[in-house]
């Protein structure tokens, strides 16, 4: 019987950018966006938006946040596996690391791949001292919820500022800039909820 070698976080990593170049341009495909409308409608330039598909570029959150909101899903999204077959049950095995090369977060998406459900879950680690920024406008409206399993947690929203505990929760929904923060020197854990609207999508809704 032939062996199966588990792969290495490195190959892991390789898989997961390379799943995310697939998915922004099938996405982009799918809603007939030439490289030059998504980059004007997403605020990233053509050039990267090209080496992120072609697997050229390690695309930061920021990044891949304004391309997901260009696109009109979550940024869960772009981390999902079009090609694996739908099961309620989502293994531990198949929750891929994915490190944005910015400021270091770590992010899985935990939820079961094209599993009809309209519920996201995604498990995140801030760095100690760690910050990250979103200012991306969207066409669907995106509800999400944020749960600290461990750590402190500042959360802006707009002009709304918010810290979290352990074992804090907070409801928000994805319409104005958006940061997060680790203001401690220890890392911080949180569990995202998120449900996106889709009744405003970008087939329903001109810009």
């Amino acid at each position: 019987m032939k062996k199966v070698v588990p792969k290495s976080a490195s190959a892991k990593a390789n898989d997961l950018n390379s799943r995310i170049a697939q998915r922004v341009r099938d996405l982009r495909g799918e809603r007939k966006l030439s490289l030059d409308k998504l980059a004007d409608k997403c605020r990233v330039s053509r050039s990267m938006i090209s080496l992120i598909e072609r697997g050229k570029a390690s695309a930061t959150a920021v990044i891949l946040e304004k391309l997901a909101a260009g696109l009109g899903v979550s940024l869960a999204s772009l981390f999902e596996n079009p090609a694996t077959p739908p099961n309620p049950v989502s293994l531990a095995a198949e929750h891929t690391p994915w490190r944005d090369p910015q400021s270091g977060y770590v992010r899985r998406n935990l939820s079961p791949a094209n599993f009809p459900n309209p519920i996201q879950l995604v498990d995140v680690e801030l760095p100690a001292e760690a910050r990250v920024h979103y200012d991306s406008t969207r066409d669907i409206l995106i509800y999400q919820q944020i749960w600290v399993r461990a750590g402190t947690l500042e959360v802006t929203v707009g002009s709304d500022a918010f810290r979290l505990e352990e074992d804090d929760c907070l409801a928000m929904q994805l319409n104005a800039p958006t940061s997060f923060r680790n203001p401690t020197k220890k890392p911080v854990r949180y569990l995202v909820a998120l449900v996106g609207d889709q009744s405003r999508s970008h087939h329903t809704r001109s810009r």
